[in-house]
This record gives structure tokens, sequence and C-alpha cells, in this order.
């Protein structure tokens, strides 16, 4: 398999001058995100997210370990290592007196893209910016800034994009058309490395992903394949009349009424099947009125990964 990055025993530690007491904020974490793939980066507040997203970037000096992006070293070949990367802050830091065309045309420069092979008029109506191209960029709302930052990033076309809490205080409407334009990116080869809080969101968008906390990975592999290691589910049965007794369940299965009256059933599906659990109902002569499960989802692998 081709992988856009490697990571291999990359540690961070800081030294606190005054107490002379260091901090370790990376713990010797080694994965690999194959290319053209959507790759999510999660954990709670103080996990390392953002210390790992600034080595990657360059903008942090690793303790040790080693980094390949594209298959270079990153610390032998520091800046062919970086034009592979098209990074997003979270921040919202833009010159408020430059246009988007602008902010686009002295990207493209810094990174020593010719003007005659400049996309700018191109990724400017890719995001949505085309109408407000020569607006000063202080005039623009949060979603446009947004969107700005991404056109940035990819002025010089790079393999990789870096996205730090992409749809952080967007609206719905606009969060729907930054993944259209991620999926887009992916499909045209390009790897996406993402942070997000949206457990939901990742779940659905994400190939692959890395949980940490405390500054170790605790969770890494295929989003479809963490959920299906879940062995829980929810069975919820509701009644055409309130339960009078309830049935005798196996130890394994939780069973709980819900104040609607409906009958919530948490069990193992490795132990009992759905079916076996609604032959007990019926043989209980309970009157059923419709079925719903919900299956494991991202926000349970994700609490299980951070319990200490």
């Amino acid at each position: 398999m081709n992988y856009a990055l490697e990571l291999t025993g990359v540690s961070k530690v800081y030294n606190n001058h005054i107490n002379k007491k260091k901090k370790r904020a990376l713990h010797s974490l080694s994965l690999s995100i194959p290319s053209g793939s959507i790759f999510g980066l999660l954990g709670p507040n103080g996990a390392g997210k953002s210390t790992l997203i600034n080595i990657i970037a360059g903008l942090t000096n690793k303790s040790s370990g080693i980094i390949s992006i594209c298959g270079y070293d990153q610390q032998l070949y520091p800046e062919k290592s970086r034009t592979f990367l098209g990074v997003v802050p979270q921040e919202l830091n833009l010159d408020p007196f430059l246009s988007p065309r602008e902010a686009l045309e002295i990207q493209a420069g810094l990174f020593g893209v010719r003007k005659r092979e400049r996309e700018t008029t191109k990724i400017l109506e890719k995001v949505g910016l085309s109408d407000v191209k020569n607006a000063y960029a202080r005039s623009l709302s949060g979603g446009m800034r947004r969107r700005l930052l991404i056109a940035k990033a990819l002025v010089h076309d790079p393999p990789i994009l870096i996205l730090d809490e992409p749809t952080a205080g967007v609206d719905i409407e606009l969060r729907e058309m930054l993944w259209n334009y991620i999926f887009e990116l992916r499909s045209s080869g390009k790897t996406i490395i993402l942070t997000t809080h949206y457990l939901e969101e990742a779940q659905k968008m994400c190939d692959r992903i890395a949980i940490l906390n405390k500054g170790s990975l605790v969770e890494f592999g295929k989003t479809k394949t963490l959920l299906h290691r879940l062995k829980n589910k929810i069975l919820i049965i509701h009644l055409n009349k309130k339960i009078v007794q309830m049935p005798n369940f196996p130890t394994t299965v939780i069973p709980k009424i819900k104040s609607d009256g409906s009958l919530e059933l948490s069990f193992d599906r490795t132990v009992i099947s759905t079916e076996k659990l609604i032959d007990i109902c019926r043989d209980n002569h309970l009157s059923i009125k419709d079925i719903t499960t919900c299956e494991p989802v991202l926000e349970d692998v994700f609490k299980l990964a951070i319990k200490d």
C-alpha cells in the first residue's frame, strides 16, 4: 500500500525551565496513512492532536522519531516535505485588507508557483468565493473566511491537506458544501487529514481514524473495523400496551422501560440475536407495534478508547 504519511516512534517532550520538570506531550506514536484516504485524528482536549499536526507541518520540532511525507524523511528534506502539505488552521488568521484573490496570489508566490501555473480563479470558484474575490477579507463572514483558508492551502496543489476543525462554528449548509468539496479532492487523489469534535461527522466521512488520549495512540484502524469490534447493540420495542410484567431475559440482556413506554434492550450481539429477543417478547404475550435497532457508533469507540 502507498502511504502519504508514516510516523515511527514520534515523541514530543517540553522542558519547563522554571521547575526543571519535563512534560511529555506525545508518547512514541507510530501510524501510517494511506494515500487518497480521509483520515480522522480524534481525541479530547489536550490529547496531543494540535502538537502532532504542528510537528507534521514543520511548525514544532519533534523530540524523537521519524516522519516520512510522501516518501521523504521530513528531517532530511524539510523544505521538500513542506511542499507536500496544505495546512488549514482552526484559527481564522487572515490579512483583513487583502481580497481573496490577492491572498491566494501571495500564497502561491510564497510556494514558488509560477503565474502561468496558478489556478486562483478555479480554486476560488470551487470554494464558492468567486462573487467576493475582490472584497476585503475583513468583510467576509466566518464561513467565507473558513473557505478562504482552505483555498490558500490548495494554491500549490499539495497531495496532502491537513484540516484542523474545518467545520467548527459553521452552519449546516456550509458544512455540507465543504464536505462535498473534500470528497471531490479525495477523488482526485489527495489525502485528507482532519481533526474534529463532531464524531458523527467523522464516522460518516473518514475511512480511517486514530484516537489520541494523553499523548498516546489508543485506537487506530479502519472506521468500519473499529465499529464492528463493538459488541453492544440496542433494540427498542414499541408496544401496543404497557408492560405488566417484565419478561425473564437472559442475564446478558439489560432491559429498560423508557419514558414513552417502549422497551429498550441492551445486549451483546455475539451472545444473543435480535430474533431471539423478539421471540422472548412474543412468548411473553407482548403486543409489538414497531421495532427499531441502534448499531454501535463512533462515539462508543471514542468513549471506550479514552476511558481510564
